[in-house]
């Protein structure tokens, strides 16, 4: 029960048959005939940027080939306003992208390798290391440090696909879906230690259509966490841990934010995470909702809070002392959870005094804490009948 999922096998074929379509279909264009040096040392931002100016003049689809080696890059932004490819725009990385060991050089940007209004890109295998372990050392220590940088970030784009991409040390967010449109992340590995600070794997805000496929994320925080706007997401066959497990939120922090809705979690594990399946809001005013979501056949094995909705977010008393969340949660279903608790609590639902939750549904949960039931905590909405009330 204990074991970690790997969910990598089937895939391995699957890069190795599009890894040949590019091949043979595509246009190739190698980052060493621009001047990048696989040495991990010679700075190869300006190779690649040209590789993707080449590609972009193109009206065909076109591979940038990324061989076995380390690349050092700096923060590089791929613009797709410039660029007049529409047709597919694929990166097949072999190697290991590598950002500098002293984080101020790309620690003070939103993001590390960013992508900004693309249309049908495809990042295919690789490794993005952003060796983020020197500030995670500052964090935790004097501070006075760099907000940090997202590794990888997909801004307002269309038609994404991420496969068999890992990445690791990152010194913020992993991969950052923001603003796009049918986005697929299938295959994706990402690793940071349990106490590496704000280093959610996968975030997706103001996007529709995404799905998070057959991938491992063990990380400093959430595995997933879904941001505001997010609508028909799709979150199937993960295994996470450590980390804060998968969470909606925090949302609400603006009074006129978007909400999330149509969102589906399915065939999840949960190994020693903080939370299993979470909502969670700021206990300010907030026109704000959740609505129509399913956490469906998951596994929790010494999970901290297996499943939890906390509508009374408000860290250190600050900006939101004594208020109550606006966030209206409803429509939401926990299916099939089953598994080991590390607290007494495994289902708790901590609602908002002004706007109660409606619509909760609690079928085939089993959650044992020490061998015995677990049992539910509830605060303005109606606790499961089959646990009994803490």
């Amino acid at each position: 029960m204990g074991r970690r999922v790997s969910y990598f096998f089937p895939l391995a074929l699957t890069l190795v048959f599009l890894a040949a379509a590019a091949t043979v279909a595509n246009a190739m264009y190698n980052v060493e005939s621009y001047g990048a040096k696989a040495d991990g040392r010679t700075d190869s931002s300006a190779a690649f940027l040209k590789a993707w100016d080449a590609v972009c003049a193109l009206n065909r689809p076109a591979t940038i080939l990324v061989p076995r080696g380390e690349f050092l890059l700096r923060n590089v932004l791929f613009h797709g306003e410039k660029c007049g490819n529409r047709n597919g725009i694929t990166f097949q990385i072999s190697g290991t992208l590598l950002a500098p060991s002293d984080y101020n050089v790309i620690g003070h940007s939103d993001a590390w390798i960013k992508f900004n209004r693309v249309t049908a890109l495809s990042i295919i295998g690789g490794t993005l290391d952003a060796q983020g372990s020197s500030l995670w050392k500052c964090k935790n220590g004097k501070g006075g440090c760099p907000e940090g940088s997202t590794t990888l970030a997909i801004y307002d784009s269309d038609n994404v696909a991420i496969m068999g991409l890992t990445s690791q040390n990152s010194q913020k967010f992993h991969i950052l879906i923001k603003g796009t449109r049918n986005a697929k992340l299938q295959g994706v590995k990402i690793s940071a230690p349990e106490d590496s600070p704000n280093t959610d794997g996968i975030h997706v805000q103001s996007s529709s259509g995404v799905t998070i496929t057959n991938s491992n994320i063990g990380t400093g925080d959430d595995c997933i966490s879904i941001g505001p706007g997010t609508t028909n997401l799709l979150v199937q066959s993960i295994a996470c841990g450590p980390g804060h497990g998968i969470s909606i939120g925090s949302l609400g922090w603006s009074a006129n934010e978007a909400g999330v809705e149509n969102v589906k979690v399915r065939n999840v594990q949960f190994t020693g995470t903080e939370n299993g399946v979470r909502i969670k809001t700021w206990a300010r005013p907030s026109n704000g909702y959740v609505r129509n979501v399913l956490f469906q056949r998951a596994t929790m094995v010494d999970v901290h809070n297996p499943i939890i909705i906390d509508q009374n977010y408000c860290p250190h008393n600050e900006n939101c002392p004594h208020q109550s969340s606006g966030i209206k949660i409803s429509g939401i279903t926990f299916e099939d959870i089953h598994g080991t608790s590390a607290t007494e609590v495994g289902v708790e639902l901590q609602c908002s005094k002004s706007r109660p939750c409606s619509g909760i549904t609690v079928d085939d949960v089993k959650l044992t804490y020490n061998g015995r039931p677990a049992q539910a905590s509830c605060t303005n909405a109606a606790c499961p009948r089959i646990f009994s009330r803490y």
